[in-house]
C-alpha cells in the first residue's frame, strides 16, 4: 500500500529534481558567459587605467621637471606608485603572448625614465632630465598606441567567442524551455489523475454522510479500490455507521429506561415526608390544644392540611411564586409553633414579582435546610429571613439565616448537579417535610427555566444566604 503522503512526496521530490536540474544547467551557461564577460571588461578597464596612470604619471613628472618643489614631487612618486601596481596586477592576469610582454616592457622602460628625469632634476643635470623627460613622452606615447592595439585585439576575439556562447545560449535556453514545459504537463496529467482518486472517493464519503445526517442508517456501504488511508478513512467510515445505527437504538431505549426512572423518582420524592414532622406536628397540636384554646389549633391544623396538600400533589406542575410563599408561610406558622419565640421569620417581598412561574416545592426545601443544618440547634435568636426583590429583567429570591453556616467545599458539593451523591447524615432531621435536597431543587429549576442561576454565600459561623434568580416573566411564557 502506497500512502497518499508517499505519493505526493515522490511527486515533489521528481518535479524539485527537474526544476533543479533545468535551472542548474541554465546557470552553468550563465555563470561561464558573465565569467568570460567579467574578465573581459576588467582586461579592457585595467588597459585603460594603465594608459590613463601612465599619462598621470608623465604630468605629474612634467610639472616636477619646471617646478621641482617637494610637493610635486610627492605628486609625481604617487602617480608611479600606482602605476607599479596596475604593471603588478597586469603581470599576474596577462603573462600570455609576446604583445603583453612587450607591453610590460614599455612600462618598466617608462618608469626607469621617469626616474633618470627625476634624478636629473635633483642633479640640476638639464641634458640629462631633457632627454628622459623626451624619452618618457615617446614611450608614453607607445605606451597609449600598443593599449589600443590589445583593446582592439581582445575585442575582435571576443567577438568571435561572443558568437559561440550567443549560439550555445539559445540552445541551453530551447533545452530548458522544453523540460519547463515537459514538467508542466506532466504536473498536470498527475494532479488530474490524483485529484480525480481523491474526489470520487470524498464523494461518495459526502453523500454517504448526507444519508446519515436524514436519519437513514440502511444505506449501502461505500467501496474504494486503491488501499490507501482514504482506504482506511472509508472503513472507517463504514464501521462508524453501524456503530451509530446501533448506538441510536440503545439510546432510545435508554431514554424510554430514564423516562420511567425519572417517573418513579418524582413519586418517590413525593412520599417522603418525613415521619419524625408527623409526629412532632402532632405533638405540637396536642400541646397546643391543652394550654390554648381551639382556635388555634384549628389554624395550626389547617396550615399542616394545607401544607401536607400541597406536597402531596405533581412535583413537576408550574406553579406562581405567590403560591410557594403561601406554602412557606404555612410551614413557618407550623415551626413558629413549635420552636416558639426561638426562632423568627422575616419577610420582605416585592409583589410585583408574584406572578413569576416556578417549579412547585422550590422555596420550602431551601428553608428546612435553613431550620435543619442552620438554626435548629440554636437556643435563642434564630431568624430566617425571605426577600424576593426584582434586579434589572430577573427575579432574585433570597432565603437568609443566621446559624452555623458551611464551608466553601460544602458550597461546591451542593451546586455541584453534575453527578448524583447519596444524602447521608449523621444528623437525623427532625420536624421536615419534604426530604428533597438542594441539588434536586436546582436541577428542576434547570429544567424548567435554562437561564436561572442559584448562589450559595456562607461561612462557618456567619449564616447562610440562598439566592435564586429567574427570569421575570408570566405564567405561560409571556415576558
Amino acid at each position: 500500500m502506497i500512502k497518499i503522503r508517499t505519493k505526493l512526496l515522490i511527486y515533489f521530490v521528481a518535479i524539485l529534481l527537474l526544476i533543479v536540474l533545468a535551472f542548474f544547467i541554465r546557470d552553468q551557461n550563465d555563470q561561464k558567459v558573465m565569467e568570460l564577460y567579467d574578465e573581459n571588461v576588467e582586461h579592457f578597464f585595467l588597459l585603460n587605467e594603465m594608459t590613463k596612470i601612465t599619462n598621470q604619471t608623465f604630468q605629474s613628472l612634467q610639472i616636477y621637471v619646471h617646478e621641482p618643489l617637494p610637493e610635486n614631487l610627492s605628486f609625481y612618486q604617487e602617480d608611479k606608485q600606482n602605476l607599479l601596481e596596475l604593471q603588478q596586477e597586469f603581470s599576474t592576469k596577462e603573462t600570455e603572448g609576446i604583445p603583453k610582454k612587450n607591453y610590460l616592457n614599455l612600462l618598466r622602460t617608462f618608469l626607469e625614465q621617469a626616474d633618470q628625469t627625476v634624478e636629473g632634476v635633483n642633479k640640476q643635470d638639464i641634458r640629462q632630465y631633457s632627454m628622459y623627460l623626451n624619452e618618457a613622452d615617446q614611450t608614453s606615447s607607445y605606451i597609449h598606441e600598443k593599449t589600443l592595439e590589445l583593446i582592439n585585439q581582445e575585442l575582435t576575439n571576443y567577438k568571435e567567442l561572443s558568437l559561440l556562447m550567443d549560439t550555445k545560449i539559445t540552445y541551453t535556453e530551447k533545452t530548458g524551455t522544453a523540460m519547463i514545459t515537459s514538467i508542466i504537463l506532466l504536473s498536470i496529467l498527475f494532479a488530474l489523475w490524483f485529484s480525480n482518486g481523491i474526489t470520487k472517493t470524498i464523494g461518495r464519503l459526502s453523500n454517504a454522510a448526507k444519508e446519515i445526517s436524514a436519519g437513514n442508517y440502511s444505506g449501502e456501504d461505500v467501496v474504494v479500490s486503491r488501499k490507501d488511508e482514504l482506504w482506511h478513512l472509508t472503513n472507517t467510515f463504514n464501521e462508524m455507521k453501524g456503530n451509530i445505527n446501533q448506538s441510536v437504538t440503545e439510546i432510545e431505549e435508554k431514554a424510554r429506561l430514564s423516562q420511567l426512572l425519572k417517573e418513579m423518582e418524582l413519586k418517590s420524592l413525593q412520599n417522603q415526608i418525613n415521619p419524625h414532622f408527623l409526629f412532632n406536628t402532632l405533638n405540637t397540636i396536642s400541646k397546643t390544644s391543652y394550654i390554648e384554646g381551639a382556635e388555634r389549633t384549628s389554624d395550626l391544623i389547617s396550615s399542616v392540611s394545607a401544607l401536607l396538600r400541597y406536597n402531596i400533589g405533581n412535583l413537576n406542575r408550574e406553579i406562581e411564586l405567590k403560591d410557594e410563599v403561601e406554602t412557606v408561610k404555612e410551614y413557618f406558622f407550623i415551626q413558629t409553633t413549635r420552636f416558639g419565640d426561638r426562632v423568627a421569620f422575616e419577610e420582605k417581598i416585592d409583589p410585583a414579582c408574584l406572578s413569576t412561574p416556578l417549579p412547585c416545592l422550590t422555596l420550602q426545601p431551601i428553608i428546612e435546610n435553613a431550620f435543619m443544618h442552620g438554626i435548629e440547634d440554636m437556643a435563642e435568636g434564630a431568624i430566617i429571613a425571605l426577600t424576593i426583590y426584582q434586579l434589572n429583567e430577573r427575579v432574585c429570591i433570597e432565603v437568609t439565616d443566621n446559624g452555623v453556616g458551611m464551608d466553601q467545599q460544602t458550597i461546591d458539593r451542593l451546586l455541584d448537579t453534575s453527578r448524583e451523591q447519596p444524602v447521608s447524615s449523621t444528623k437525623k432531621s427532625s420536624g421536615h417535610s419534604t426530604g428533597i435536597g438542594m441539588k434536586n431543587v436546582i436541577t428542576r429549576l434547570k429544567l424548567f427555566d435554562k437561564e436561572s442561576n442559584v448562589e450559595i454565600d456562607s461561612k462557618p459561623g456567619k449564616g447562610t444566604t440562598v439566592r435564586i434568580y429567574l427570569s421575570k416573566q408570566e405564567r405561560g411564557g409571556g415576558k
